[in-house]
């Protein structure tokens, strides 16, 4: 297949990102603890993560429209790469804040250019599996790096999670160099078109369903750690093993959709919409037990890759190429949103009623996205008739 090794080493590159976002999630209590923070501050590291990526990917992406794109990416693995260590060394809340903060911006630049990227190196023909292989790095992701990143922190310390993902990222930094062919960015996208984007009902409907479900998501997965540990009860070890659960999971999700997505469009989005509402529903009842837990973790992962891919595929679909990069940046933004928004939402109700409500509430925000999609974006997409210019 065409670009082939190229696409291996973005899939890697997605892997890092992935691992290096949702670290402080498995290392949660082990940051609060070292730093002498509560939960409510170690879980700001998430929300102020998600908010700077959420307000930095426009603009950023805007400043950069006229760069060509293997030397923006580049550049941005270097960001990602120090900043890195400079978490590992961090000895204090605020100057770890810093430094995610820098890792965030890194992060805004990175997941407006993977996916048009990815595309690009491939036969029009491989594009759903080039969307696929993107998928598959940040379910590795979830499978292998938070675990992997779990045990390391929990050996040696979590700042040694950090700075294990900056080595591996100088690696790959060298062989990217290498393989990533030169990719010419047309630079015709003009300031001006972005009011056409959200002009698109298409568009907006797609902005408006992610920004409520990953809200939802993340209201439950920000505080995965302490659900398990503090109101579950569960030991270090099972926790470590439902985490790759999820990952397996979205692994899964990803080979469905690389395989399936074509001839069942509607299907995938509809049901990982419901799922993932019905999944946080369940997640408090399910606790009782390891195995009932594990399945309704499993699920939710599998629905977590399959209501994402759907969107972006809709997403670039309706959108000219020369703006795909700036429609990513929007929607990386708005993901990061629901991030923020999730986590914030997630400690309020932690420190208020009780970790244990943390699904109930996502599951609301989900149901809410589920029904918009209904009403509002599925009949859209299933007549194919929303084509405004940006």
């Amino acid at each position: 297949m065409k670009g082939l090794y190229p696409l291996i080493g973005l899939m890697v590159c997605v892997f890092l990102f992935n691992a290096s976002e949702f670290l402080p999630v498995s290392l949660l209590t082990d940051i609060a603890e070292d730093l002498d923070v509560s939960h409510f501050e170690a879980g700001m590291l998430i929300s102020f993560y998600a908010w700077a990526v959420a307000i930095l990917s426009l603009p950023i992406m805007l400043l950069l429209r006229k760069m060509e794109y293997k030397r923006m990416f580049l550049m941005c693995i270097f960001m990602f790469m120090f900043f890195q260590a400079l978490s590992g060394i961090s000895n204090n809340y605020w100057m770890l804040l810093v430094a995610r903060l820098g890792v965030a911006a890194s992060h805004a630049i990175f997941w407006s250019i993977v996916t048009p990227i990815a595309i690009d190196l491939v036969d029009a023909k491989h594009r759903v599996v080039a969307m696929s292989s993107i998928a598959t790095g940040s379910c590795l992701a979830m499978v292998i790096g938070l675990p992997l990143g779990r045990v390391i922190g929990l050996s040696l310390g979590w700042r040694w999670s950090f700075l294990s993902i900056a080595l591996v990222t100088f690696v790959m930094l060298v062989i990217l160099f290498i393989l990533l062919p030169k990719m010419e960015n047309p630079g015709t996208f003009t300031i001006d078109r972005v009011p056409g984007i959200f002009r698109n009902k298409v568009l907006l409907g797609i902005y408006v369903v992610l920004i409520l479900i990953v809200t939802g998501i993340f209201t439950s997965y920000s505080y995965f750690d302490a659900f398990l540990k503090d109101f579950a009860g569960f030991a270090e070890n099972e926790i470590t093993m439902l985490l790759t659960v999820f990952g397996l999971a979205g692994v899964i999700g990803s080979l469905l959709f690389s395989r399936r997505f074509s001839d069942h469009k509607t299907v995938f989005m509809l049901s990982s919409f419901i799922g993932t509402a019905l999944m946080l529903f369940l997640l408090n009842p399910s606790s009782f037990a390891l195995i009932a837990v594990a399945a309704v973790i499993f699920f939710w992962g599998l629905c977590y890759i399959t209501f994402n891919l759907p969107l972006q595929s809709n997403l670039l679909s309706e959108s000219p190429k020369d703006a795909s990069p700036i429609v990513m940046s929007i929607y990386s933004g708005l993901f990061n949103v629901g991030i923020a928004s999730g986590s914030l939402i997630g400690g309020a109700v932690t420190d208020s009623i009780g970790v244990g409500y943390v699904g109930y509430v996502g599951a609301a925000f989900a149901t809410a996205s589920t029904v918009i999609l209904v009403i509002y974006l599925l009949p859209r997409l299933n007549r194919n008739t929303e084509n405004n210019s940006i």
